[in-house]
């Protein structure tokens, strides 16, 4: 039995990163940036480590230790803008990484809403946020953990016949943003993971899948055993597929599967996307686009989650906020230049979302099949058949077929198809087996209706 999955006590206080050296980094790049001659500047910096291990078989297939590191320099003279990178940190390098960026700026066009985030908009008082718990794991403890997963995975059951391997990884670093603005901080972050893939065979057919879980901390993880165990049975439960017949039926998504979804909505309603004008949601500000008990709201700061962060890439401070109430569109997701392209405040979310929740019916997955009677659960979808721009949907898919509130067996080389907008306002049930695994936060889809597209 391998060695139990631990967390340092002292995961927020300890700092192998050398925070203050890093900092140090970031304001002697912004002094030389000005003694360049720049109006304005600011800079990122990360540095990161990690291990990462693969057992196929029950032989380790790969043992990999990374160390990456980069810093990133964006300079303005007035409304020009320039921008370079390096992964070397030395003081030379530096000096020569800001004075590419300031070459390029000064051959560049003015842009009108270039320039750093407003200033009153900048984070002052920096929350904790838990987001860091070093794993001490070493490369021989998170073999046998990756030989214990896939273990499990292979004797769930007899028709689990390969496997893609069991894995497990660990991931810990650091950020330090900084501006010619006054703003210099950083924080700490750790990502801990373990997966399975298996491969089931039945009457010469194969079928092909997997389970994991991520977290900041690795004594959150589920179990091993509990990891491979799951990534069998849903290998050996799409055993046996058939396809499926052309016609309209209501739809399913499991919650892992309805988070992509919810991605498209992001994506429509990001500010890039708005100015332009390449949205399916373009200038939807304040219109319906879900079921008015419909509510997606942004929790940047829950204690140890995936998605939390003090502030965004910019350095502005993040708050909750509504993206959605009562099914109207309240905010666009907005950084500082697409923010200015809109005439808006940026809303934070330079680099991304934090924590994006959408309210749920206390209803389980169970419920929602039976209430469903007849019809698709979906577990599973490929291609890029989504159009953003028009709201179009056509996806490969598989899933299980579902008559009676039950599930009877399973489908697959089918397609689903409708218009995004047709989705979300037909968004009957939102399950309440959420999956927290990642900034996006949601439980299983019903929508009323789609286009299957089978034999």
């Amino acid at each position: 039995m391998s060695k139990p999955i631990s967390s340092s006590k002292n995961a927020v206080s300890s700092n192998p990163f050398e925070a203050q050296k890093l900092q140090n980094i970031v304001n002697d790049l912004l002094d030389e940036a000005k003694s360049q001659g720049a109006s304005a500047a600011e800079a990122g910096l990360s540095v990161e480590s990690g291990l990462s291990v693969t057992v196929r078989m029950g032989e380790v297939e790969t043992i990999e230790h990374n160390r990456d590191k980069g810093l990133a320099v964006t300079v303005f003279f007035g409304k020009r803008k320039g921008s370079a990178s390096t992964s070397d940190f030395s003081l030379k390098a530096v000096q020569e990484t800001v004075k590419a960026a300031c070459d390029i700026a000064r051959y560049t066009e003015d842009d009108p809403y270039a320039g750093l985030p407003d200033k009153e908009l900048q984070a002052t008082d920096i929350p904790d946020l838990a987001l860091y718990h070093p794993w001490d794991v070493t490369a021989e403890e998170a073999v046998a953990l990756a030989k214990e997963c896939e273990d499990a995975a292979r004797a769930e059951d007899k028709r689990i016949t390969n496997s893609e391997g069991g894995s497990v990884s660990s991931h810990s670093g650091i950020r330090v943003y900084g501006n010619s603005q006054g703003f210099l901080n950083s924080y700490n972050t750790s990502r801990h993971s373990m997966s399975a893939t298996m491969i089931a065979e039945q009457d010469g057919a194969m079928q092909r899948d997997y389970w994991y879980d991520v977290n900041r901390d690795a004594s959150k993880l589920a179990s091993a055993i509990e990891i491979g165990r799951l990534s069998a049975q849903r290998t050996v439960s799409r055993l046996g597929a058939r396809s499926m017949p052309t016609g309209q039926v209501p739809v399913i998504f499991k919650a892992e599967v309805a988070k992509g979804l919810l991605s498209h909505f992001l994506s429509a309603v990001r500010g890039g996307a708005q100015y332009r004008k390449a949205s399916f949601l373009l200038d939807h500000l304040g219109k319906q686009i879900f079921p008015e008990r419909i509510r997606l709201d942004e929790r940047p700061h829950l204690k140890a989650a995936l998605g939390s962060a003090p502030y965004d890439n910019e350095g502005v401070i993040t708050a909750p906020h509504d993206l959605i109430s009562d099914g109207v569109l309240q905010s666009y997701v907005l950084d500082s230049y697409a923010a200015r392209r809109l005439g808006l405040k940026s809303t934070g979310n330079a680099g991304g979302i934090h924590n994006l929740y959408i309210n749920h019916d206390n209803v389980s997955l169970e419920a929602m099949l039976k209430d469903m009677g007849k019809g698709l659960l979906v577990t599973e979808v490929m291609g890029q058949g989504v159009n953003t721009v028009t709201g179009d949907y056509s996806r490969g898919a598989s899933g299980f077929w579902v008559e009676n509130g039950e599930i009877q067996y399973p489908v697959e080389e089918f397609t689903i198809a409708s218009r995004l907008q047709d989705m979300f306002m037909g968004l009957q049930t939102v399950g309440n087996d959420l999956d927290m695994r990642g900034s996006v936060v949601t439980g299983s889809w019903l929508i009323d209706s789609m286009t299957v597209a089978g034999s």
